[in-house]
């Protein structure tokens, strides 16, 4: 236990195997293995010819398929995030994974047949009750149709992903969860590192930026072939399904239209100056000085509440907001705690940063968080319990259709946030803890919102760069600096080790132009704020709705019942001035 920070929550993994070695596990992967053969001699090559009763029923026997190797990954998921720097646990993760992709490969063929049926047929086809139910997922499924290889380079890509976009993955996270950075006397971890760029003291802050800098410098050849070689396998892959440029294929499976993303980049952008440049410079003036040197970005105000917030009681201040809003939203956060479903304490060599991992229907979601008492750590749980309670409430869809769009996905995490911070503003004692706290927030939504759409435009700019050949780490950092200067504005000084800070920002590597979510999702929360508080009446039940809807509606159905339509380049304004609005109340203040 730690004295200052409580009894901080562990996983109990075994809500889903009992160990690695289990029995239980290892008679689940014979079982998958065996019904995946089982499917595949009953329907492969069979599909199209199947009435609408008929296929419904292989979908059914797939969805449970489906729900079993889910648990199965994520149990392997899971235990290698415990502990990335040991050997035996990424080990057994990847037999995993290559296990669980030899058995994915025998249920390949039910996608790329379902996408041979013609659209007149399967019309007819879901006039069967059976099969209706599942339209969402087949009109899912068969966006990607125009972009679908023949049957054999599909299972061939399929096969070789374990050796290869997987493998690069795998040997970016092993980096980063082995460095160690140089802190005084002590060999910090990177979750503990970047946890001093906020620290009061603004030695502090300039020894961990310089520290962390020198470090992902001393690495940068390694982050560098990663990025270069990703980028590359992207590009073939793109060139061969003929995805007319690198964000297609994000927004396809979002499913969101690329103008709808095109507008909120572009209203993002042309509002650095309202935003970040002005915020920035307004901060310099409270610091006193013109410029800020780059590790005073999150650098707290000389006001902020900056005292040790012990796990009960964090978890204290975020159920209690969710239940003003929502007793219902509460009593599914409440299930989270005390039943090891949140992994909370910081470890050398625990996954960094924070994460829901959703799991499958069948069990229940677990959150991955680096908690050190901090108020943003506060938030962070508050963020993160947002997907916990979204994925539960999801879960009634089943396993084809649980899962929320990216761009829907980062709605109820953010709307979390938004209400335990309006919970904790009302409850502030005095102007000045009032404005270090609008401070606060206002430095939370620029990351989110402009910093990720930063990031978006630095993933835009190197994917093209990288068509015209390999790129040198000068010069990925010199489009960073490039991309950082231009969103954070001249309130700044950027020292040379800077342009290595790319280098450790896992949603590069993991998911290419994932980052324009959180824009969307903050964006959006804002906009479904404002009209909570225009329209109290009846706004719960709506909001419940909209996240038990998981993946069935698309954006324009789920915002339609709140006047809202992100389609409108006028909506990502709307959401923008928000936070253009909380800036004025501290200028004000």
């Amino acid at each position: 236990m730690n004295v200052v920070l409580g009894d901080l929550p562990t996983w109990n993994l075994a809500d889903l195997y009992s160990s690695p070695g289990g029995t239980d596990l290892d008679a689940d992967l014979k079982r998958a293995a065996a019904e995946a053969e089982a499917f595949a001699r009953d329907y492969e090559g069979r599909i199209v010819g199947l009435d609408g009763k008929a296929l419904g029923g292989a979908i059914v026997r797939l969805e449970a398929m489906s729900d079993l190797l889910g648990r199965i990954g994520s149990y392997a998921q899971l235990y290698s995030a415990q502990d990335q720097s040991d050997p035996e646990r990424n080990r057994f993760a990847q037999d995993i994974s290559e296990k669980l992709n030899d058995i994915g490969s025998k249920l390949l063929f039910f996608r790329l047949e379902i996408n041979k049926i013609e659209d007149a047929d399967l019309a007819e086809k879901l006039k069967a009750p059976e099969l209706a139910k599942y339209a969402p997922w087949l009109r899912d499924a068969r966006l990607f149709r125009p972009h679908q290889l023949s049957d054999e380079l599909e299972k061939f890509q399929h096969d070789q992903s374990v050796v290869g976009s997987s493998a690069w993955s795998r040997l970016f996270d092993e980096t980063i969860a082995r460095l160690r950075y140089p802190f005084g006397n002590e060999m910090l971890s990177e979750p503990q590192i970047l946890d001093r760029l906020s620290n009061k003291d603004a030695a502090v802050r300039k020894e961990a930026a310089k520290s962390f800098g020198k470090v992902q410098g001393d690495n940068i050849a390694i982050f560098s072939l990663v990025t270069n070689t990703l980028i590359k396998d992207k590009e073939i892959d793109d060139r061969w399904r003929k995805y007319p440029r690198p964000q297609s294929f994000r927004n396809l499976a979002n499913v969101v239209e690329d103008e709808v993303v095109d507008a909120l980049a572009a209203s993002v952008k042309a509002a650095y100056p309202k935003l970040s440049h002005r915020y920035y410079k307004l901060k310099a003036r409270w610091f006193g000085v013109e410029t800020m040197p780059y590790w005073d970005r999150n650098a707290p105000l000389p006001e902020h509440d900056d005292r040790t917030i012990p796990w009960p009681e964090a978890e204290r201040i975020v159920l209690d907001a969710y239940n003003a809003f929502s007793p219902e939203l509460a009593a599914v956060g409440r299930k989270f705690f005390g039943s090891g479903w949140i992994d909370a304490p910081a470890r050398p060599g625990k996954s960094p940063g924070a994460f829901a991992h959703p799991t499958v229907p069948s069990a229940h979601p677990y959150l991955l968080l680096n908690y050190q008492g901090k108020v943003r750590d506060v938030m962070t749980l508050a963020h993160e319990l947002g997907h916990g309670v979204h994925q539960v409430l999801a879960a009634r869809q089943g396993p084809l259709m649980a899962d929320t769009p990216l761009t829907l996905a980062e709605t109820a995490s953010v709307f979390g946030e938004m209400l335990t911070f309006q919970s904790l503003l009302k409850t502030a004692p005095d102007k000045a803890t009032r404005k270090a706290m609008l401070a606060g927030k206002v430095e939370d939504m620029l990351n989110t919102v402009v910093r990720q759409i930063a990031f978006y435009d630095f993933e835009s700019r190197i994917h093209m760069a990288r068509r015209e050949g390999e790129l040198t780490p000068d010069a990925i950092g010199e489009i960073w600096m490039a991309v950082q200067k231009e969103s954070l504005g001249p309130a700044f000084t950027f020292d040379d080790e800077y342009k290595y800070y790319w280098s450790y920002i896992g949603h590069f590597i993991h998911s290419p132009f994932y980052v324009y979510a959180y824009a969307f999702g903050d964006c959006l929360v804002n906009s479904l704020y404002a009209a909570y508080q225009a329209k109290p009446d009846g706004f719960q039940e709506k909001y419940l709705d909209m996240l038990r809807s998981g993946g069935v509606k698309r954006h324009k159905e789920l915002l339609a019942p709140f006047g809202l339509d992100a389609s409108d380049p006028a909506f990502w304004d709307k959401g923008l001035d928000v936070i253009s609005g909380f800036i004025d109340e501290l200028e004000k203040l």
